[in-house]
């Protein structure tokens, strides 16, 4: 068994106080002997009257945001995953997920798909990923990382699948609006069902974003959920429920498309 942690809460302007609730929440995950620590998308600031905040507040991953986290992580065998923005040349970032464990970032995820839906224009300051990230090995599980938006394009999470993830992780900040909380359970369900696969969703909560962070099982079951304040949400991940639903419900072997791939941008 994975005993994993989704730490939901609100994003807020001050740097140094978000550091402070992802050291925090990290303490207390680790305390309680957790493998994973799957926190919210885009961490390090937000300002929801400013669109171009998060660009303003961008900062390098040796930068005093994530060195606060990484010193925090020195002495933990705790793996904790969040995404960041990181700046770029020409004046505009990366929307970065990051893994990081005993004091070092043991995996990085550009997000591939940016968020220009629903009157919202992510492109606007950040750019897109080019690879498809790599899976890291935590509690003896692979896992695959996801972002967001990307929950929406179905053939990322199944290119994770093939390439052998038995988890799939999705730092979220999903905002409100007409159908977006039934847009977000059923395809957070659906990716976990049709890649038979654990999904880790954990989404930021307040007043823009809807929370409602949740973990569902490889058969679509969903197995924990947060509501729309601050949680610290612990559950526990098995994988001979991964080799059950594969061998009761063989999708993956039984696929007849290729392995999807990267289309040039």
């Amino acid at each position: 068994m994975m005993k994993i942690a989704m730490g939901q809460f609100a994003v807020e302007r001050d740097w140094q106080h978000n550091a402070a609730t992802c050291i925090r929440l990290m303490s207390e995950a680790a305390a309680a002997d957790t493998a994973l620590l799957v926190l919210p998308e885009a961490v390090l600031a937000r300002d929801n009257t400013d669109a171009d905040y998060v660009l303003k507040a961008a900062q390098p991953l040796n930068g005093p945001f994530v060195s606060q986290l990484l010193e925090a992580s020195r002495n933990s065998r705790l793996t904790t995953i969040m995404s960041v923005p990181v700046p770029t040349e020409g004046g505009r970032a990366l929307n970065v997920q990051i893994a990081i464990r005993e004091g070092v970032i043991v995996a990085r995820y550009d997000k591939l798909h940016l968020y220009d839906a629903f009157a919202v224009q992510e492109s606007k300051n950040i750019s897109a990923g080019e690879q498809v990230p790599a899976l890291i090995e935590v509690g003896g599980m692979k896992v695959g990382l996801m972002t967001c938006y990307d929950v929406r394009f179905p053939e990322l999470a199944r290119r994770l699948a093939v390439d052998g993830a038995e988890v799939l992780v999705l730092p979220s900040a999903w905002l409100r609006g007409p159908l977006k909380e039934m847009h977000w359970e059923v395809l957070v369900t659906a990716r976990a069902l049709e890649n038979t696969c654990y999904l880790v969703a954990v989404g930021e909560c307040g007043p823009r974003n809807i929370g409602n962070s949740m973990v569902v099982d490889p058969l679509g079951v969903v197995m924990a959920k947060a509501a729309e304040a601050p949680a610290l949400v612990f559950v526990e991940l098995d994988p001979a429920r991964v080799a059950y639903a594969r061998s009761v419900l063989p999708v993956l072997e039984n696929r007849r498309f290729a392995r999807p791939e990267l289309k040039p941008s």
